[in-house]
């Protein structure tokens, strides 16, 4: 089975790189960034298959970078990262097309399971695309 390709994006940049590292350990092509501007960049540049995005950042917050996608048209299947506090903002972002969610801390076997799932939810919707 390919690999899905993931998007990391977290404005703490110890916790990007490590999450980073972990992930690709297990495998999976990563690239990490840092605000919701980098992640739009980096979305035009290259495709994705799954973005885990932090709600919670300075200037473009994860909802605003969901707003911009789907202006610019932008596809990937989202996993918010949002901690304990937010979980109603998480529901507004999945109410904006986003797979799922998880809170900060995560653990490592429940992002991998995520990821996995968001991943196949792409794949099959890939497949019915094309």
């Amino acid at each position: 089975m390919k690999e899905a390709r993931i998007l990391l994006v977290d404005d703490e940049v110890v916790f990007a790189n490590n999450m980073s590292k972990l992930l690709t350990r297990r495998g999976y092509q990563v690239k990490a960034v840092n605000s919701g501007d980098e992640a739009l960049r980096a979305l035009m540049d290259n495709s994705f298959d799954v973005m885990v995005l932090d709600l919670k950042m300075p200037g473009m917050d994860g909802i605003a970078t969901m707003h911009e996608m789907k202006k610019l048209g932008l596809f990937t299947e989202v996993l918010i990262l949002t901690g304990h506090g937010s979980i109603d903002t998480a529901l507004e972002a999945i109410q904006l097309g986003a797979y799922d969610y998880v809170t900060k801390p995560v653990e490592i076997a429940e992002l991998l399971s995520k990821i996995e799932a968001a991943f196949e939810r792409k794949t099959i919707k890939d497949k019915k695309g094309a």
